[in-house]
């Protein structure tokens, strides 16, 4: 893919380089870093010679260079610091010396926060559902107390359309296959605005924005806990609900009742989002191949994903895409609720 720019932007985060930029940021490691997954920054977790922040066992994130501005940064680091306060449980960024939580280093930006354990949720068991919606909730409602201003927005097809003007003016897909997969594409996007579009008085608020079963960790004493809002937006709430969903449509009907049971208990959920499930869903698709297609240059990108790029991959998308708009089709009416007994489409690939 000779289109990507390469990136080399990561190639001196080299231990020594790491340990030099925490001392650096008042925080003594203890030499022992492990690097947790994580493609688009470069995460490890650290051992601190002292607790002074109150543990000694922290994860730091190093930035990729380019994505966010450090506006946008900041305003991530001060919603979970609202989320803290409120005692929703998240891993807030702690002050580094010069009294901010993002601290420059040659070039690189770095956040620290406090390790939080657990496990990933047993999303098969209805109680765990509802407490990760009551959990959203609370999250939800320190969302609505202001706004973001320099965070994205996914209230309409915008990103959708950027993602594919980035792939055709990259010609990032093959020829042979560039038509069919824009004909199909911008079909997409027509359909996505026409969902927004439908509701024109569609509440917007503050959300986690990456809320897929790997960025919500379990403890049994503490229940589910999120972690890493470094994708925060402003949209609709059920943004922050379908990537929990799993591909199978009796399997994300069940669930999404559960988490919806739990989340009523806190907040009321305006039950017409549940039409921009798949158009949600569509957008982050095409994103997701745009998104690939940026960091083709990461060396760690090829490695990772071996498949992406090739024919099959493009042909594989083409399909997909086609059965979305299947899926966007509009309906009478937006179900009240997913019951047993309706008959709701979840097809597609939600990349939870």
């Amino acid at each position: 893919m000779s289109h990507a720019t390469p990136d080399l932007s990561f190639g001196d985060l080299t231990p020594e380089f790491m340990l030099d930029a925490l001392d650096a940021a008042g925080l003594r490691a203890d030499g022992r870093l492990m690097q947790l997954n994580s493609f688009e920054n470069r995460v490890l977790m650290l051992h601190l010679e002292d607790a002074q922040f109150g543990s000694t066992a922290a994860v730091a994130k190093f930035y990729r260079p380019g994505r966010w501005t450090d506006a946008q940064i900041l305003e991530e680091h001060g919603f979970a610091a609202e989320l803290a306060a409120a005692e929703v449980p998240v891993a807030a960024p702690w002050m580094l010396a010069g009294g901010s939580t993002l601290f420059h280093y040659q070039g690189q930006r770095l956040a620290v926060t406090p390790r939080q354990g657990g496990r990933g949720p047993e999303l098969e068991d209805p109680e765990v559902l509802r407490w990760i919606g009551r959990l959203l909730a609370r999250l939800h409602a320190v969302g609505r107390q202001q706004p973001f201003a320099e965070r994205l927005t996914w209230a309409s097809a915008a990103p959708a359309q950027t993602a594919r003007d980035w792939l055709i003016d990259h010609e990032a897909i093959p020829p042979e296959i560039a038509a069919g997969w824009d004909d199909a594409a911008q079909r997409c996007i027509a359909a996505i605005q026409a969902a927004f579009d439908s509701l024109p008085d569609l509440q917007l608020t503050r959300l986690h924005g990456d809320c897929h079963p790997g960025n919500i960790l379990w403890t049994p004493d503490r229940g589910p806990h999120f972690v890493d809002l470094d994708d925060a937006v402003t949209g609709p709430v059920v943004q922050d609900l379908w990537m929990l969903l799993p591909g199978d449509p009796d399997a994300a009907r069940h669930l999404l009742n559960a988490v919806l049971d739990g989340y009523e208990q806190i907040a009321e959920f305006d039950d017409r989002e549940l039409r921009l499930i798949e158009p949600l869903r569509t957008m982050r698709m095409i994103h997701h191949s745009a998104w690939l297609a940026r960091r083709w240059g990461d060396p760690a990108f090829p490695l990772a994903f071996p498949w992406f790029g090739t024919p099959n991959y493009w042909h594989d998308q083409v399909a997909k895409l086609r059965e979305q708009l299947e899926a966007m089709r509009p309906r009478d009416a937006a179900p009240a609720r997913m019951r047993d007994e309706d008959e709701v489409d979840f097809d597609g690939d939600g990349f939870a």
